[in-house]
């Protein structure tokens, strides 16, 4: 029987999730509000290599909004509608790896919708704008940065992992 959790998975995870904090937490103006861009999900793609990153990615999260309570408009609430939205992406990313272009559009579509409704919560802001701006940000993070990285990555996964 293959184990869920091994100690090298667990060691992605958390190094995974780290990277994802500390890039959130860094940005703060741009991570957190109504409108934002998070670098972070530039790691969006890792699914594609490694589940690991299911956890990593929702860690990372959890904790970089738990953080972001002193920065952000949305408070509590994107400790647990942004954490379950990235929890989400990564894991229909993860089912669609082998399809990379198709696999970035979770966390665009994901974030749009449960992002921007969250959003479209804590604003005067209709909720079709709030998705938009946040699949802006989704699309600019996964597809510029994030295919990015998988190129980088393809070439160097086998000494990275």
């Amino acid at each position: 029987m293959k184990k869920l959790f091994t100690a090298d998975m667990l060691a992605k995870a958390a190094i995974i999730a780290a990277v994802y904090c500390a890039l959130t937490i860094a940005l703060p103006m741009l991570s957190y509000g109504l409108v934002q861009i998070r670098f972070a999900e530039m790691l969006t793609v890792l699914p594609c290599y490694t589940a690991a990153a299911i956890p990593g990615l929702f860690v990372g999260c959890a904790l970089a909004n738990l953080i972001g309570l002193t920065f952000g408009v949305t408070g509590a609430l994107d400790i647990f509608i942004g954490s379950a939205a990235t929890l989400i992406a990564a894991v229909l990313t993860y089912k669609l790896r082998k399809r990379r272009l198709l696999a970035l559009i979770p966390p665009v579509a994901v974030n749009a919708i449960l992002v921007g409704a969250e959003l479209t919560l804590v604003s005067d802001v209709p909720f079709y704008i709030n998705a938009l701006c946040v699949a802006a940000g989704e699309f600019a993070a996964c597809y510029l940065l994030g295919y990015t990285v998988s190129l980088v990555l393809d070439k160097y996964i086998k000494k990275i992992l």
